[in-house]
C-alpha cells in the first residue's frame, strides 16, 4: 500500500530513538478498521512506552515525525506517546508523555523546545483510541494488545465519546463531515452497543435515522470518500446536531439510571 512506507519508516524510527524502552506500536483508527480515505482520513498511531524518554529523544521523535508527516496522505499522522503503567490498568483521563497532530505542528515549527517540553498532559480522547485498538488495533511492532491493553471501563468510553461531539450544534457547521459521521456513530453506539468508524457510522445512520437527514448523511459520507470539500446546509445541519445530541443525552441518562 501507498502508505505502508510511511508506517515502516515510523516503525524504525521509533525503535531507533526510543530503543529498549519502546513497548510497541500500535494502528488505530480508519486505516485499521478499514475504511482509510486518502484525501480526508489520518494515520492514527500509539506509542506505548516502559518509562519516560529524555526531551532529547523527544526532539529526534518529532524531527523525523514532522518529515514523515509530509510524505503521510490526507490529513498526516495523529500520534501519542503513553506509557504502560497508564494503559493496563486503565488510567482516566490518559496522561501522554507526547502529541503530535498537523494542528500543532506550527508550534513545533516555531519553538521545538517549548513543544517538547511541554506538550504533555492528559487526554480524554485517549479512552476512546485504547477501546477501538481493544477492537480493531494493529500491532505494528512489540507486544500483544492483550497484553498492553486492559479493557476501558463503559462509563469512560462514554465520557470519552461526548466530550468529541459535545460542541457539535457549533462544530457542525465547521466541520460538516466529522460532526455529521460522528454523531451517528456515538449514537449508534449507546443505542445499540455498535463500535462502527466514521464510514459505517453514517451507513447506520442512513438505516436508523429520520429521512429529513438523509441528503446531509449522504453529502457527508460522498464527501468523506472523495476530494470534495462538504458545505451543509447550516440550518438542517445545525437541527441535526441538536436532535441528536437530544438522543444521545437521552440515552447516557438511560444507562446512568438504576435498572
Amino acid at each position: 500500500m501507498f502508505y505502508q512506507k510511511v508506517l515502516d519508516a515510523f516503525v524504525a524510527a521509533a525503535k531507533e530513538i526510543i530503543g529498549e524502552q519502546l513497548t510497541g506500536i500500535y494502528l488505530h483508527g480508519s486505516l485499521a478498521m478499514g475504511c482509510f480515505h486518502p484525501k480526508k482520513s489520518d494515520i492514527d498511531l500509539i506509542v506505548v512506552i516502559g518509562e519516560d524518554i529524555s526531551d532529547m529523544q523527544k526532539m529526534e521523535f518529532m524531527k523525523r515525525v514532522v518529515s514523515l508527516n509530509q510524505q503521510a496522505p490526507g490529513k498526516g499522522l495523529e500520534i501519542s506517546i503513553v506509557k504502560r503503567e497508564f494503559c493496563n490498568p486503565f488510567t482516566y483521563p490518559t496522561p501522554y508523555i507526547l502529541h503530535f497532530s498537523p494542528m500543532h505542528l506550527q508550534w513545533f515549527l516555531d519553538d521545538p523546545q517549548a513543544y517538547v517540553e511541554k506538550m504533555n498532559g492528559d487526554d480524554k480522547d485517549l479512552a476512546a483510541h485504547f477501546t477501538m485498538i481493544k477492537k480493531y488495533g494493529i500491532v505494528l511492532y512489540g507486544e500483544e494488545i492483550e497484553k498492553v491493553f486492559s479493557d476501558v471501563p463503559q462509563e469512560y468510553y462514554i465520557d470519552s465519546i461526548w466530550a468529541d461531539i459535545e460542541d457539535a450544534k457549533e462544530e457542525i457547521v465547521r466541520q460538516p463531515i466529522y460532526m455529521t459521521l460522528n454523531l451517528c456513530r456515538v449514537f449508534a453506539f449507546l443505542r445499540d452497543g455498535l463500535y462502527l468508524s466514521k464510514e459505517e457510522g453514517g451507513k447506520w445512520g442512513l438505516s436508523h435515522l429520520p429521512l429529513k437527514y438523509h441528503p446531509l448523511l449522504s453529502d457527508a459520507l460522498a464527501c468523506y470518500a472523495t476530494e470534495r470539500d462538504m458545505t451543509a446546509d447550516e440550518e438542517l445541519a445545525r437541527l441535526f446536531a441538536e436532535e441528536m445530541l437530544t438522543k444521545i443525552k437521552g440515552e447516557m441518562s438511560r444507562k446512568k439510571s438504576p435498572a
